[in-house]
């Protein structure tokens, strides 16, 4: 059971077992024959993937978007959109966070939809503080994403503007970097969204220019 961690929910085991412990009391069966679970597993989310190709992969680097390509940085189910600001390896257990702030927060708005962008479904492993050169790779630790900058990963509809601003406000606070609100229709962000400084010094430099005038 332990060694399927590293790929299957841990909620799901964890459940599977009280399930099995419920049967045994039930019908009065002993339980000398059952496994039970009782460590705590540390990262615990309820978002991983059914399978993977490849049980480990590399560390690889965030993707920082330098050509003209804007996708995923507009609402495209909802009507409200949580954008950040700058590029991040989400772990799964900071999107359960924010999906359950969310879900707690539209539960009570009939009608409220919310939809998930982004999914954790690399792997990530760790090593032990003063483990020495070698050995092989680390064991598995917790699912996470690379999500580069200007991209949404959460949208909710069917609820007023101050409803969704409030609960994206809450779950703003999960995430380990700056977010903002966007709505349906907001203009799209192309690549990483910089403006190069000479550019932007001709733009101020022409504005000045017309106020004098």
């Amino acid at each position: 059971m332990f060694s399927s961690l590293y790929k299957r929910n841990v909620w799901n085991v964890v459940s599977s077992a009280t399930t099995t412990f419920q049967q045994q009391l039930t019908h009065g069966q002993p339980m000398n024959n059952t496994a039970a679970v009782l460590t705590s597993v540390r990262f615990a989310s309820n978002f991983s993937p059914r399978r993977t190709k490849y049980r480990k992969a590399q560390k690889g680097k965030i993707p920082l978007p330098t050509g003209g390509s804007t996708k995923g940085t507009t609402v495209e189910f909802g009507e409200y959109g949580l954008r950040i600001k700058e590029g991040a390896r989400l772990t799964g257990r900071q999107l359960t966070s924010v999906f359950v702030t969310l879900r707690r927060k539209l539960k009570t708005v009939k009608g409220s939809q919310m939809w998930m962008r982004v999914f954790p479904d690399i792997p990530v492993t760790t090593k032990g503080n003063e483990v020495r050169m070698g050995k092989g790779k680390g064991s598995f630790e917790y699912w996470a994403c690379r999500v580069p900058l200007n991209r949404i990963i959460f949208e909710i509809g069917g609820m007023r503007k101050e409803i969704a601003k409030e609960a994206f406000r809450l779950a703003s606070y999960k995430l380990p970097v700056k977010t903002e609100i966007v709505e349906r229709g907001t203009k799209p962000v192309v690549g990483a969204g910089y403006v190069s400084v000479s550019k932007q010094s001709h733009e101020n430099k022409d504005n000045s220019d017309k106020k004098e005038a």
